[in-house]
This record gives C-alpha cells, structure tokens and sequence, in this order.
C-alpha cells in the first residue's frame, strides 16, 4: 500500500507541474517508434528499414500501453513496479528462508527513491526487472526443490528480458556456468541437466531475433547497440582525453545525433552522413560493421586509457544517488545537470562547481546520497552477517558483479544511475539482512 501511495503520490505531482512530457525519458521515443510500427503495421521498423537497436519486447508494451496516452502508459508501469515489489519478497523469501527479511525488502524497495522514478518514466527498467527478478526467484526456488521445470521458466524469463534489454544477452550463460560449478559439488552426477535446460530454454530464442536481423539486413548480432556503445561512447571519450577535447563536440565530429524525438539509430541520420559521406550509399549493416571496427581500433590502441574512462562511469553508476531524475520530473531549474558526472572534469571537480552553482541541487543530491548510503552500509552489514549461504549467496553476488561488470566495460561520461536497478533488489536484500535484529527474550 505504501509503495502504490508514493508511486502514484510523485506521479500526480509530476503530472500537475510538468505534464505528460515529464513522463518520457530521452530514449522513449527510440522505444515508441519501432514499438507503433510494429503494433499498426506488423513490421519492426524504424527511420525506414529494419530496426536494430532496440529488441522488440519493451517497444510493443509500450505501444500498447501508450494507446490511452502516456498518463495511462506510467500508471501501467507503477502497477508492474508494484509487481517488482512481490517479486523481489518472493526471491528474498527464497535465498533467506526468512519471511522477516522478505518484509523487510518489500518495504526497501517502497521507498527506495530510483526505484520509485523508474516506476513512474516510459523507459525500460521496470519491465526489464519483472522478467529479471522472475528468473531469479525461479532459480532460488530450484536450489531449494530441484525442479527442472523452474530452471526452464527461469530460461524463459531471461530471453524475454534480453528482449526487453539487451543487457541480459550473456546473463543466461554466466548462470549457466554457475550452476554447473554448483551442482557439481551435489552428488548424483547430474549437474549437467540444470545448466543445459537453461540454455536450451533461452538461447533459442536468442538466436532466433539474430535471425531475423541476419536475415532482414545481414547484421548477425542481436542488437547494434553494442556498436554504438562502442563507436559512440568509448572510442569518444577515448578520443576526447587524448585529444584534450570537449566529449560532446567530439561526438558530433563522430556523426551523433541525440536520440530526442527519433528512433536512436543514429548511424541511419542526416547528421552521420554529413560526417561520413563515403557511406551515404551503404546500408545499415555495414555501418554498424564500420563502427565497431573502428570503436575496437579505438580501443586496442589505448587500453589503458578505455581502463581508465571505465572507472569513473561505474563509481557514477554505483553512487550517483539520482536526484536529478526528481528534479527533471518536478521541473527544477538546470535539473539536467545532476543526470550525471559533468563531461572531462570528474567527480570531485562536478561537485565543488555544482555545489558553487547550484546549492538547492547539490543539496537534494546530499540527502538522496545519504540515503543511499545507508543503504550499502546496511547491504555490508548483511552480507558480513552470513544470513545467506551458499548457492544463494554465488547466484545474487554473481548477477550482481555482472551488471556491475558490463557497465564497467560499456561505460562513457556521466553513466547514467539507472544501470544500476537490476542490481537494486540484491542490494536491498542484504540490506535487509542487516537491519538489526530484535533479541529474544531472556528466559527466567
């Protein structure tokens, strides 16, 4: 009850300062386009050819769940926010054992503040946790029954958040190998079977969607927003250190456009043709070849300066607290400044300047940081309380590290806190964990 008050408490008041156009995010649109071409028109298209930079599952449920206009689209999305919440006591009540520790992350995650942003924006991480979450209490629940089955719909949840994001693309295998290193340990021989009905589960499906791009345009991956990341993101900002540049005019000198108002494909713009006239004739596909050849070059030629632009991303992504989000959905003034790290000065230099610039901002990020921060503190003390043991302990640690691990590798200036949600429900049940505990009574 307190999470459907507070969500839809922020959502009135976003509603009546902002209006619906604080309900989109800056790549909601990227979503809708292919997402409405593919509910009215049966194809999966954007900017006129195949879409390949958003998977089709998101893209759809928004369509149809924007078809009574963007107000009825976020209050579906607090509804399945609220689902999230059933979900994470579900999988707390299935590593612990502890129906307390269940309670007590359902109530976290009610008040945990990006949660609550997310729950309310026309973005992705909300659907994406669903089906995430889903999968992993399914797992929790095998290492306690031993069900096959509950591997299989844990398979299943995994290629349909890969659907929604393609950040879960390699999550299926680095479970799978976790389980065999598990099961191992389990005598009977048959550690193989759970490892192979989750990959059977889910990467057909996977390979499915590449198919279909293989077979539309002759791009093979699941999703060129790997080369974007690569061309776009990491070979910039590599390029704008070396080069004592500013990030963004490098990444216009690159051909970038912002996704604001289009479907994202920023290699299919006007903008990147202008850059890159020798390829006005080539399609798609050997675009995105082109720049992920070129993000790799980029790359292998300064690993450690790609080593260094990856670490103040993550610390980004890991304890920028999202204030920023509040301020864009009230309309606070310069609100777009605490999105993230200020571009080529760094996380001590953004504070002194924002704290100097804009003290109301720098405060509300404070008391969001504080928050935060209890929150870890309390996720440590959990975890070096040892109420959760193995194999629960590898799965929630090993999802967790690999999030944490991809935004690593794809990081770019001021990464944004919202990457940080698929690990958000881990953090709150070790959280949840370490609150303090009530004694038992003496006895007389």
């Amino acid at each position: 009850m307190l999470a459907a008050v507070v969500r839809f408490g922020v959502m009135a008041v976003t509603l009546a300062r902002t209006g619906e156009a604080a309900l989109r995010g800056t790549d909601t649109f990227s979503y809708l386009i292919p997402g409405q071409n593919l509910l009215f028109h049966g194809a999966f298209h954007a900017d006129g050819v195949p879409a390949l930079m958003r998977t089709p599952a998101y893209p759809l449920f928004l369509a149809i769940t924007s078809l009574g206009g963007l107000t009825v689209a976020a209050a579906i999305n607090v509804l399945l926010s609220l689902f999230c919440l059933v979900l994470a006591w579900r999988l707390a009540r299935a590593v612990t054992g502890d129906d307390r520790i269940a309670l007590a992350v359902a109530w976290l995650m009610a008040i945990e503040p990006l949660t609550i942003v997310f729950s309310i924006l026309l973005l992705s991480e909300t659907l994406f946790l669903a089906f995430h979450l889903y999968g992993l209490e399914r797992l929790a629940w095998f290492f306690r029954t031993h069900q096959l089955r509950l591997v299989a719909a844990a398979g299943l949840a995994f290629a349909a958040a890969a659907y929604v994001r393609p950040a879960g693309y390699y999550l299926p295998v680095a479970l799978a190998m976790g389980l065999a290193v598990v099961l191992l340990r389990v005598p009977g021989g048959g550690w193989w079977k759970a490892p192979a009905v989750l990959l059977i589960s889910c990467l057909p499906w996977l390979v499915a969607w590449q198919l279909r791009n293989k077979v539309e345009t002759g791009y093979s991956g699941f999703s060129s927003a790997r080369e974007l990341n690569l061309y776009f993101t990491n070979a910039v900002e590599i390029t704008a250190r070396l080069e004592h540049r500013n990030y963004f005019d490098v990444r216009r000198e690159f051909g970038y456009s912002p996704f604001v108002g289009h479907s994202g494909q920023t290699y299919m713009a006007q903008e990147y043709v202008d850059h890159h006239p020798e390829q006005a004739g080539w399609n798609q596909a050997q675009r995105i070849a082109f720049m992920g050849v070129e993000g790799s070059k980029v790359i292998k030629a300064h690993p450690g300066m790609y080593a260094r632009t990856c670490i103040e991303p993550l610390v980004s992504m890991i304890l920028e607290p999202g204030a920023g989000y509040f301020a864009r959905m009230l309309s606070l003034k310069d609100s777009e400044l605490t999105n993230g790290l200020g571009t080529n000065q760094g996380m001590v230099h953004f504070g002194i300047n924002l704290i100097k610039t804009h003290p109301g901002i720098a405060a509300s990020k404070a008391v969001f940081m504080v928050v935060l921060a209890a929150l870890y503190l309390l996720a440590l003390k959990g975890l070096l309380r040892g109420s959760i043991g193995n194999p629960y302990l590898a799965l929630l640690l090993g999802t967790a590290f690999y999030f944490i691990g991809l935004c690593a590798v794809t990081a770019g200036p001021g990464y944004d806190p919202r990457f940080r949600i698929p690990v958000l429900p881990i953090v709150c049940i070790f959280a949840a964990a370490g609150l303090p505990r009530k004694k038992p009574a003496a006895s007389r």
